[in-house]
């Protein structure tokens, strides 16, 4: 081990003395490092490195039955129990899980490290950025083939565990063009006309909006902006009529996608929680920069979503009413957006 990761071991024992509850995320905060680099001094002990050979060990975590898929940025936490099923790696820019349970987009090409991790009575596959950063972990059950973890960790097990890690600052975002350069009328034509939700993004990228500076140049009655404490107000809705509801929650890396109902809700701290039995939700309010009602046409009619943002612009959580392509939005999630719009 090499003297500096020696020292950023001492240091991360120190800290854990002092706050046996730290998590791994936290203390890389407090030491000025990245997760990754974190969990590289505890190589060897409960910590193995593993090839990145991303779609081939996606593909065998269904062997691992019921487990705990957890996606974050940071600002929100999704963390969804179910079975990895009908793994779809053939597009080069998004790869897919779409299950009931387990319904992801990755990016793969944000992926660059991988490790299978023993923490006490935790077990994980853990996957991490060009930065260190981590993109998505799968935390195996009760419920879980624990055998079926040693055999994919020991599959892809990287010959060289003492290997030198190499992480990249990733590059800045670019800056904002002006509204004065953009062709507002064209966007909003653009917008209007528009027949699928997921040509929203390349209509941005064509119109070199971002996605915050797009709602607000938005056509007249696609985007409204709404008091961030609303958010609470989707999901104890949500609870209280029963509605199923969407709720997506990504990083460059993945995005990890909720669709069913949600029941228990409650506060804690600067935290609004969902904690269901399969699926739970923990989003920092204090984080919350904007918050928008936006609307897009289809063909299956308008899809309305409230999506979330922080102070860079990024997205933290969007919520959708339950549908799938060919069926129209449900009546009671329009009703709810209608209320928040009050």
């Amino acid at each position: 081990m090499s003297t500096l990761i020696n020292e950023l071991k001492q240091k991360w024992e120190a800290l854990k003395a002092e706050n046996p509850h730290l998590r791994i995320r936290n203390a890389a905060s407090q030491l000025g490092v990245s997760e990754a680099e974190l969990l590289v001094t505890n190589i060897g002990e409960g910590v193995t490195v593993l090839r990145p050979d991303f779609k081939d060990i996606l593909m065998d975590v269904e062997q691992l039955g019921k487990v705990m898929a957890l996606t974050r940025n940071n600002e929100c936490v999704h963390e969804r129990k179910g079975t990895y099923q009908n793994g779809d790696f053939s597009s080069p820019h998004a790869q897919l899980f779409v299950g009931e349970d387990i319904d992801l987009r990755i990016f793969l090409n944000h992926w660059k490290f991988a490790f299978g991790v023993v923490e006490g009575d935790k077990k994980s596959l853990q996957f991490f950025g060009k930065d260190g950063s981590a993109l998505h972990k799968i935390y195996l059950t009760k419920d879980s083939n624990e055998a079926a973890f040693e055999v994919i960790v020991e599959k892809f097990k990287d010959e060289n565990q003492n290997q030198v890690f190499e992480f990249e600052t990733l590059e800045p975002k670019a800056e904002e063009k002006p509204d004065s350069e953009i062709d507002v009328e064209g966007f909003q034509n653009a917008w209007r006309e528009l027949k699928d939700t997921h040509d929203f993004f390349m209509m941005t990228r064509k119109f070199g909006v971002s996605r915050t500076q797009a709602l607000r140049l938005a056509p007249e009655g696609f985007a409204k902006k709404i008091d961030n404490a609303k958010v609470v107000n989707v999901l104890e809705d949500a609870s209280e009529r029963q509605l199923p509801i969407m709720v997506f929650v990504g990083n460059r890396g993945i995005i990890q996608i909720h669709t069913g109902n949600v029941k228990k809700t409650l506060w804690h701290q600067q935290w609004f929680n969902v904690m269901d039995p399969d699926f739970n939700l923990h989003l920092d309010m204090s984080a919350i920069a904007e918050t928008w009602i936006v609307k897009k046409p289809t063909e299956d009619g308008e899809v309305t979503a409230i999506e979330v943002f922080n102070k860079e612009g990024d997205f933290i959580v969007q919520f959708f009413g339950k549908r799938k392509p060919g069926i129209p939005e449900l009546q009671e999630w329009k009703d709810l957006v209608v209320e928040l719009e009050k």
